[in-house]
């Protein structure tokens, strides 16, 4: 079965490559939006040394690398599970003879494989020629960001599920899974930094799994986390992995029993 499961990999990392060319345009919009941020941030900080425990300089990186590994995590899992859910293809899926959550799962792993490829690397070099990111000189701190960005695509995809799940439920979850993505790159610290977060809203922000996906990657990437810290933060992803696999399962459980066919 495992066989099975990496073929689902492989093809979605050959579909993925036959657009190859619609990944390259989207290096290009990503550059833009970094140099956007870049700018902005730079008018913000003016002569001002730090902000929210980040210099300008921390800053700049920050915001590359949170962009270029978004480009790794992200996927469109909950379109895809809402989309089977609406054609009544799901029906399928439930008498093939694998795990059709775990399928999702290793599909979207195969996309993220060819973004980390295609689009993370090369996006990556593109912005170190383009702004003055600086890279980490501790091997600790690339070892910690690698293990915590492949945690970062779990969790993001965990998410992403439940949220096309939610389609079995509400027949049509549109407006759940827009809710859904602006949330995610907002608390996640895509768009801004945690710590920036008013003093209450970033207390509650350490009490849900979106940090978890971009700020604690990022603060270990621009070395705002180092040494034992690096464990600490990894252990939180660790927590909400695990954490997440409870309302999936629940979640899927109640589904099945409530599946009716639309259409087909």
């Amino acid at each position: 079965m495992l066989s099975v499961y990496t073929d689902f990999i492989r093809i979605r990392f050959l579909t993925m490559l036959a657009y190859r060319v619609n990944y390259y345009s989207g290096i290009l919009i990503y550059m833009l939006n970094i140099g956007v941020y870049y700018f902005t941030w730079q008018a913000i900080y003016g002569d001002k040394g730090e902000i929210g425990g980040f210099t300008a300089s921390q800053m700049t990186t920050y915001i590359a690398v949170s962009w270029m590994a978004r480009a790794f995590y992200f996927n469109n899992l909950d379109r895809e599970i809402a989309t089977d859910i609406r054609d009544g293809s799901i029906a399928i899926q439930f008498i093939r003879p694998y795990n059709y959550l775990f399928v999702k799962m290793m599909q979207g792993f195969g996309e993220g494989l060819f973004r980390f490829t295609l689009f993370m690397i090369p996006g990556m070099l593109l912005a170190l020629l383009l702004f003055p990111v600086r890279l980490p000189t501790d091997p600790l701190a690339w070892i910690g960001f690698l293990v915590m960005l492949f945690f970062s695509f779990l969790i993001n995809s965990q998410l992403n599920i439940l949220t096309g799940l939610m389609a079995f439920f509400v027949e049509n979850n549109e407006g759940i899974m827009r809710m859904k993505r602006v949330v995610v790159d907002l608390f996640s610290g895509l768009v801004i930094p945690i710590s920036l977060f008013p003093g209450w809203l970033s207390s509650i922000m350490q009490w849900l799994p979106f940090q978890a996906i971009t700020y604690l990657p990022g603060s270990v990437f621009t070395g705002r986390t180092t040494g034992t810290g690096i464990l600490e933060v990894f252990g939180i992803q660790l927590i909400w992995f695990f954490a997440l696999l409870i309302p999936i399962f629940f979640t899927w459980r109640a589904a099945r029993k409530r599946l009716f066919v639309q259409g087909g």
